[in-house]
This record gives C-alpha cells, sequence and structure tokens, in this order.
C-alpha cells in the first residue's frame, strides 16, 4: 500500500529544503574544489564494463564530486554526459551541464532521499502547483489563463483520472486523497535515479501538470516554460521587459527542462544504440 503521508509544518519545510540542495550539493561541492577549473582531457568516450556504463576523460575515469566512479545502466544517459563534457572550451563550466549534475546527484545522494521522500515531496506540490491558481480580477489575465493552462489541466485530469481543481484565490486548491493516491502510483512506478529528474522539472516549472506533459511529449519544452511564465509574461507587455535578463533567464529554464526530460527518459530506456543501430 501506497503511503501518502503528508509532511506538515516543520517537516515538509526541512524536506523540501533537503531535497533542493540534494541536486545542487554535488555542483555547489565542485565549485568550492575549483570555479571553471581549465579543460584538462582532449576527448571523452564512453566505456562498457559489468556495472554499466562509464564516461572517460583520455585515460582518466569520470567521477563525482565526492569520488565515486560514475557509472550509469543507460547508454544514451552516459553519450549525453560525455557530450557536455566533450561541449566545453577552454574552461569547464559545470554550472550549465545540467545531466552531468543530475547524474552526480543521483550518485552521491549526500542527503540519502529515498523514493517515499521524493514521492511525499511531489504530493505537497500539488496544491501550490503554478496553473491552479488563476486570476479573477484581471478579465485578460484570466482569459489567457483560461486559454493556456486549463487544456493542460484537463489533460493531466484525463491522463491520471483525477479531479484537480483550479483556485481564484490565494487559498490552496483541496486535493482529495483518492487523487493523491492516483499521482503517488504513478511516480512510485518509476526509479529513484528518475525521480530525481522529475523533481528537477517540477521545481524549474513550479508545477507537477506541466511536468508531467511536457515529459509525456503533451507539449514541447519551450511551451512548458513559456507557461510556467504565462503571468510574469502578461506583465512585463505593461512594465516593460529587460532583455537580457528576461531572455537568459528564459532561456536558463529551457535548458534546465530540457535537461530534466532527457534524464527521465534516458533512465527509463536502458537500452543499447548499439542494438538500435543494428535494427
Amino acid at each position: 500500500m501506497i503511503n501518502c503521508t503528508i509532511f506538515n509544518g516543520m517537516r515538509m519545510l526541512r524536506l523540501t529544503n533537503i531535497i533542493k540542495t540534494n541536486q545542487t550539493n554535488s555542483l555547489a561541492s565542485v565549485r568550492l574544489y575549483a570555479t571553471h577549473p581549465k579543460r584538462f582531457y582532449k576527448q571523452t568516450n564512453v566505456i562498457c564494463t559489468d556495472n554499466g556504463y562509464e564516461v572517460t576523460l583520455d585515460h582518466r575515469k569520470l567521477k563525482t564530486p565526492k569520488g565515486t566512479l560514475f557509472t550509469v545502466k543507460s547508454e544514451p544517459l552516459a553519450i549525453a554526459v560525455a557530450t557536455e563534457f566533450d561541449n566545453q572550451k577552454e574552461q569547464i563550466e559545470r554550472s550549465r551541464m545540467h545531466i552531468s549534475a543530475l547524474c552526480f546527484t543521483v550518485l552521491d545522494n549526500p542527503n540519502n532521499l529515498t523514493k517515499l521522500d521524493i514521492v511525499n515531496y511531489l504530493l505537497n506540490f500539488v496544491p501550490t502547483d503554478t496553473v491552479l491558481f488563476q486570476n479573477e480580477t484581471e478579465t485578460a489575465l484570466q482569459e489567457l489563463q483560461l486559454n493556456e493552462w486549463d487544456p493542460v489541466i484537463n489533460w493531466f485530469n484525463k491522463r491520471f483520472e483525477t479531479n484537480l481543481q483550479k483556485t481564484m484565490s490565494i487559498t490552496p486548491p483541496y486535493v482529495t486523497d483518492e487523487d493523491k493516491i492516483r499521482i503517488a502510483k504513478h511516480f512510485q512506478s518509476f526509479s529513484l535515479d528518475t525521480l530525481h529528474g522529475y523533481t528537477f522539472a517540477v521545481d524549474t516549472l513550479k508545477s507537477i501538470v506541466l511536468a508531467c506533459a511536457v515529459i509525456e511529449q503533451q507539449i514541447s519544452v519551450e511551451k512548458a516554460v513559456t507557461l510556467s511564465r504565462l503571468e510574469e509574461e502578461y506583465q512585463l507587455k505593461f512594465w516593460g521587459r529587460v532583455e537580457w535578463s528576461h531572455d537568459l533567464s528564459q532561456q536558463d529554464l529551457q535548458a534546465r527542462l530540457a535537461a530534466s526530460v532527457l534524464f527521465v527518459h534516458f533512465n527509463c530506456s536502458e537500452h543499447l544504440v548499439q542494438e538500435k543501430l543494428l535494427l
């Protein structure tokens, strides 16, 4: 039976902080060790071992910030990490290597998170979902949210047989126990590694509804980011746009989300690239 216990008060806040820290802890430790270190290798490669797939930087095997040997079960995922390292120029900008950072977080798991920890975190995120909070005072914004957000909410409810309702005030929408169980069952079906990717997507978009829609290829990465920034973009029409700031922010969100989507799909697909090429 799925445990759908909802953390409350300080315990929920603690779990939220732990998960967010867990996602960036490996990357942060690398930054402390060396900020933008020089590229010390000429080429990257992926090798197959008895334990899975590893990445080499010339003759050196890639390791996590904690010194754990980088090993994954998915060949496409290993290739993606090798590609990120191969795309570095004179310096290694790890802050832009989102897939590698996700892999390091999973392998090091500095806060020893379990599947139940992450599933409960995601369940607690549902009543705070961005697309469930809609505006009733500004007619133009309300119409925009109705046309853009409601179709995705309807898709989510149909896909997971839930009945999530939006709210027109600051009061969070009520989520039934039945809906929590259905959503929990979906996330419990994934590995711990994959759930880290889901969490990264949810935190990027501030929405489980949008995260599920983009991961299940109902909307594009660009569309998901646009929908997550709907109200902000609406307000910018009146207050003006700082192109270099807002554009960079949007591009960063797209990069983070694209990495999380790839991470989820690669972890769910452990097939060999070599076998696909032979078909």
